[in-house]
């Protein structure tokens, strides 16, 4: 597999304890099956991709009665060594938001408390120059304004409108410093006209695509890696000059989660 031109460094958590116990998302289905093994199996599979591709992948302890501590990209988000700790919607989560702070300040980094609700890069992506915020399902809007005193970028707000897409990632990648990948449904119109503007030669997804969480996943600027069930997904991406490597996550995706939710960046 061909090395990255831009090692990221990236923090994840083992699904040791990962389990569909209860329902916060329309795709979790307590009463259906599954498989802790295969997880950890696809995770490790996740994991080595990220390796094999030159990135540097640092963990966090895993902790139980936590099963959805496995979508580290909600822990938090980091930009430029400053990390804005995160306030879940749910009472089943909270208390992976204190794992997560716990984390960073051991690493020594600056880790501020938010006051409103924000599920961390689950809706806050950064995006070149700018970070584009998702509200509508978990974070709140008025925890944009916090984002940008925070994390000192402006902060471009897009207001989610489908249920199954509540996270920003999973309704948009951030493909590198000057475009993205994002399904227009997904978005108010409002929100569609801005993204239009921003990107004009963005990557557009189809619902295929969002049914498998294809938009759920991590580019290095040159590389994304994304379900391997979104081929239609994966086929634009090539045509628009990026590379893809698939993974299967399928186990996970039963909690709602792909690989960018597996996934927190860590820029120091």
């Amino acid at each position: 597999m061909t090395t990255t031109d831009s090692p990221r460094r990236y923090l994840m958590c083992r699904p040791t304890h990962f389990a569909v116990t209860y329902r916060i998302n329309p795709w979790m289905d307590p009463t259906a099956p599954y498989d802790n093994a295969l997880a950890v199996r696809q995770w490790e599979s996740l994991r080595q991709t990220y390796l094999d591709l030159g990135h540097t992948v640092e963990l966090i302890e895993p902790l139980p009665g936590l099963p959805d501590m496995v979508f580290s990209a909600n822990g938090a988000t980091v930009v430029d060594g400053r990390v804005l700790a995160v306030q879940f919607r749910d009472a089943e989560r909270a208390d992976e938001a204190p794992a997560y702070a716990a984390w960073f300040r051991e690493q020594g980094f600056e880790v501020f408390e938010p006051k409103h609700t924000n599920e961390g890069e689950g809706d806050i992506l950064l995006a070149g120059d700018v970070l584009l915020a998702g509200t509508g399902f978990r974070t709140a809007h008025a925890s944009h304004a916090e984002t940008q005193e925070v994390l000192r970028r402006p902060v471009i707000s897009l207001q989610l409108v489908d249920p199954s897409l509540y996270h920003l990632d999973t309704a948009l990648c951030v493909l590198d410093d000057t475009n993205v990948a994002y399904l227009p449904a997904a978005f108010s119109p409002g929100s569609q006209d801005v993204l239009r503007q921003l990107y004009p030669h963005a990557v557009i997804a189809d619902a295929e695509d969002a049914a498998v969480l294809g938009l759920n996943a991590v580019s290095d600027g040159r590389t994304v890696v994304l379900p391997e069930q979104a081929t239609h997904l994966a086929a634009k991406l090539r045509a628009a000059g990026y590379r893809t490597v698939g993974v299967d996550v399928s186990e996970l995706r039963k909690a709602g989660g792909g690989p960018k939710c597996c996934t927190l960046e860590v820029r120091a």
